[in-house]
C-alpha cells in the first residue's frame, strides 16, 4: 500500500536522524527489556562496480523514548517442493512444528519459489545444474495460516518461471492477503499501531532490487527512512553451500555469479537508515553482527523445503530470528529459535540447539568485538562490554 503522510511529530523524529548527532542508550540500557512474542528464555536477558566498504556517517537517532514495541519474526530461504514433486498432503503439515514460533507484527520469510500453475522455466531442455521451483499458487495460503504477513521476492528463484510466473506469485500473495516486497524499487509499508515500518528486500539480479549497486540501495532505504519509524532490509547475497557459513571479506560469487559483498552492503544500508538486516541465500546459518547498534543476520539458513534442496551437514540447519524493535528501531531483545529440517524438508523446533552453538561460534570468529552476543539459549544481545 503506498505510506501514509507522516505526522509532524515523525517527520521532525526523521529530521533529527538525517540532522543530529547520533543519541542512543548505551547497550547496558537495554538489558532487561523483553521481547513480548519470544518466551521467558528471553525476558530473562532482558551487475555495479565493486565498491569498498562505506564510511559515511550513519543517519543520526533519537533517544529511544517510545513505549511502542514491534516484535518480528524472519526465516530464512522457503521452498515448498516443485510441482509435480509436492508436499503429500498440499504442504498443510509442513509449518506444524514450527507455528508457535512464527509470531509478530511482521513475519518476514524469503519465498525461493514461483507459485504459479503456468510460465515457462528458465531451466532449457537438457540443461545441467539448473534448478527451478514452483508450486501451486493456493499454497499461499499455506504460508498465511502458518503465520507469515510479508514474503520477501528478492531471489534467484522467484524469477523461475519468468515474469508470467513472478506476476502469478504477486497475484496468489495478494489473494491470501500476505505481503510482498523485493521487486526492482518496491518498498513494502506495514502499520503496527502508531509505528509504520517499512520493509525491503535486495538481491543480485534485475527482476529484484540490486544489492550491486550500494548507491542505489542506499538512496531506496533512506526514501523508506524518511516515510516509516522502522525500516527492515533483507538481503539474498552471498556463496552457497555448507563451505559457505563464513562472512568472507569482500565480494563474494558462486555458480559464475557475483554475488555480492556482505559487509558492504548490510553496512551501507544501516549507515542510511535501516534498523535491522536480515540475510539469507547461503542455504547455511551465518554469524550475527553488531553495527552502530543495530543487528546485522548474515543468514537465517534454510527454512522448509521437499525435496528440492541438500540438506545434509550445515545445510540441515536453520533457524527463525525473533527480534524486539522499539518505535523509533532502537533495540529491545531478541532470540534465535534453532530449527533442524527433518524428511523431506520439513522445519522443527530443535531441542538440542545446535543452530544457537553453530551460529555463536560464527559469530565470535568472524566479528570480534562486533560479535551479537548469542547465549546458548538463544537469546541475543549487544556484546558484552
Amino acid at each position: 500500500m503506498a505510506p501514509k503522510p507522516l505526522s509532524e511529530a515523525s517527520r521532525a523524529r526523521r529530521r533529527v536522524r538525517v540532522v543530529a548527532a547520533s543519541c542512543l542508550l548505551s547497550p547496558l540500557a537495554v538489558l532487561g527489556l523483553t521481547l513480548g512474542s519470544i518466551d521467558s528464555a528471553a525476558e530473562r536477558a532482558g551487475a555495479a562496480p565493486r565498491q569498498t566498504r562505506p564510511h559515511t556517517a550513519a543517519p543520526a537517532r533519537e533517544p529511544v523514548l517510545s513505549t511502542a514495541v514491534v516484535a518480528i519474526a524472519a526465516t530464512g530461504d522457503i521452498t515448498l517442493g516443485s510441482t509435480p514433486e509436492l508436499p503429500p498432503d498440499g504442504a498443510r503439515s509442513l509449518f506444524a512444528g514450527v507455528e508457535r514460533e512464527l509470531r509478530g507484527e511482521l513475519v518476514l520469510g524469503n519465498l525461493e519459489t514461483a507459485l504459479t500453475d503456468t510460465g515457462i522455466t528458465k531451466c532449457g531442455a537438457g540443461s545441467t545444474n539448473c534448478f527451478s521451483f514452483r508450486a501451486p499458487p493456493q499454497y499461499a495460503s499455506r504460508l498465511q495460516e502458518a503465520g507469515f504477513t510479508m514474503l520477501n521476492l528478492a531471489n534467484n528463484h522467484s524469477f523461475d518461471y519468468g515474469a508470467t510466473g513472478q506476476l502469478r506469485t504477486v497475484a496468489a500473495l495478494e489473494e491470501a492477503q500476505l505481503r510482498h516486497t523485493g521487486r526492482p524499487g518496491e518498498i513494502a509499508y506495514d502499520e503496527v499501531g502508531a509505528v509504520r515500518v517499512a520493509v525491503l528486500g535486495f538481491a543480485p539480479y534485475p527482476w529484484a532490487q540490486d544489492l550491486l549497486d550500494l548507491d542505489a540501495a542506499k538512496r531506496l532505504v533512506r526514501r523508506a527512512a524518511a516515510t516509516a519509524d522502522v525500516v527492515v532490509v533483507t538481503m539474498h547475497i552471498g556463496a552457497e553451500g555448507n563451505a559457505a557459513t563464513h562472512v568472507p571479506p569482500g565480494p563474494e560469487r558462486y555458480a559464475g555469479e557475483a554475488r555480492g559483498d556482505s559487509r558492504a552492503f548490510a553496512h551501507a544500508v544501516v549507515d542510511a537508515g535501516a534498523d535491522l538486516v536480515i540475510g539469507h541465500g547461503p542455504h547455511v546459518l551465518r554469524g550475527f553482527e553488531w553495527y552502530r547498534e543495530r543487528l546485522v543476520a548474515y543468514s537465517l539458513g534454510n527454512f522448509s523445503s521437499h525435496r528440492n534442496l541438500a540438506l545434509g551437514g550445515a545445510s540441515g540447519i536453520g533457524g527463525i530470528l525473533q527480534v524486539s524493535l522499539d518505535g523509533n528501531g532502537g533495540w529491545r531483545a531478541g532470540r534465535l529459535v534453532p530449527l533442524r529440517l527433518v524428511g523431506t524438508g520439513t522445519p522443527q523446533v530443535d531441542s538440542d540447539g545446535t543452530a544457537v552453538e553453530a551460529v555463536r561460534a560464527l559469530t565470535r570468529a568472524d566479528f570480534g568485538a562486533h560479535a551479537v552476543r548469542v547465549d546458548r539459549d538463544g537469546v541475543l544481545g549487544p556484546p558484552a562490554g
